[in-house]
């Protein structure tokens, strides 16, 4: 039975996305020629795939079974349509990542205008989110992700500064007003500005001085979402009004000028930083190879 190409990758698109419009903003396309591609699938076939609503789509119980089996090959059709690329004078195409809002402020910024510039055909199309995602399911091609939250069966290249470290600072007159604590825990006596993770859990701050690691669990007058929100957390340490516990890169130019102070400097705990990662397969799409090669040459620190 004869099916057309765009029709079951416009299904896809749909079912990844949980709604037209949603798949639309992600293919570029529009809602209408996608809900016609699906439409026309399913007449195709004889058989309903998606159950539609005002509010929602979901793959019938046939979506469901074409999905599982129709996701992994067209992976294979792309990669063989993406031989090609080898002919070309330079890659082109569409590199799509899944990324942390950190890394966009605090990676990112340093490799992809130089990337860009040095290949001009493909196009970066990033995705930013906090949430553990499945980074195949979510239609990306790779995804960047500290080493406690890779995926299994991955390969993981260093990406962006090798070591990083947490640090707490409050404005100034926030700590005349309040006091400077000598310890974590003196920190629960404190106003702190809290972030909290997209599945609603609130991480605790850990520190790390001589072995000894502490963990204090503070409250505060503002609690922001991680990634989207960080920055009025920012502001309103500068403006006085608490501790704020974050990247030191994110805070480096509020601690240089002296809008922000540092506080409990001793204790600020250092890990790893950020992996570039990616299905382990024998073939890689040339964008993706590309941008591979190109963090490669780069120096870490």
């Amino acid at each position: 039975m004869a099916v057309d190409l765009g029709d079951l990758t416009a299904l896809l698109a749909v079912a990844r996305a949980g709604g037209f419009r949603d798949a639309a903003r992600a293919t570029g396309g529009s809602a209408s020629s996608l809900s016609e591609a699906v439409r026309r699938l399913e007449t195709r076939l004889g058989v309903r795939l998606l159950h539609r609503t005002t509010r929602s789509v979901a793959p019938t119980e046939a979506g469901a079974r074409l999905l599982d089996r129709l996701g992994p090959a067209l992976v294979e059709v792309e990669a063989a349509l993406d031989v090609v690329n080898g002919f070309r004078d330079r890659p082109a195409g569409t590199l799509r990542l899944n990324v942390p809002v950190s890394a966009v402020r605090l990676v990112l910024p340093r490799i992809v205008p130089a990337f860009l510039a040095a290949y001009p055909d493909i196009r970066l199309d990033i995705v930013a989110e906090d949430s553990f995602v499945d980074m195949l399911a979510a239609g990306c091609d790779a995804g960047i992700r500290y080493d406690e939250r890779l995926e299994q069966d991955m390969i993981a290249i260093p990406i962006g500064p090798r070591v990083q470290r947490f640090a707490t600072a409050a404005s100034p007159a926030y700590l005349e007003r309040r006091g400077r604590p000598d310890h974590p825990r003196e920190l629960l006596d404190h106003a702190c500005l809290r972030g909290r993770f997209s599945s609603g859990a609130m991480p605790a701050w850990e520190f790390e001085r001589d072995g000894e690691v502490v963990k204090v669990d503070p409250t505060g007058p503002l609690i922001v979402s991680l990634g989207a929100a960080v920055d009025l957390a920012v502001d309103a340490a500068v403006a006085g009004t608490g501790v704020i516990y974050l990247f030191e890169d994110w805070l480096r130019q509020m601690l240089d000028s002296g809008a922000l102070e540092p506080v409990l400097q001793a204790w600020w705990p250092s890990f790893t930083g950020p992996f570039l990662y990616y299905p382990s397969r024998r073939y890689l799409p040339a964008p993706l190879r590309a941008f591979v090669d190109f963090i490669g040459t780069m120096r870490v620190e």
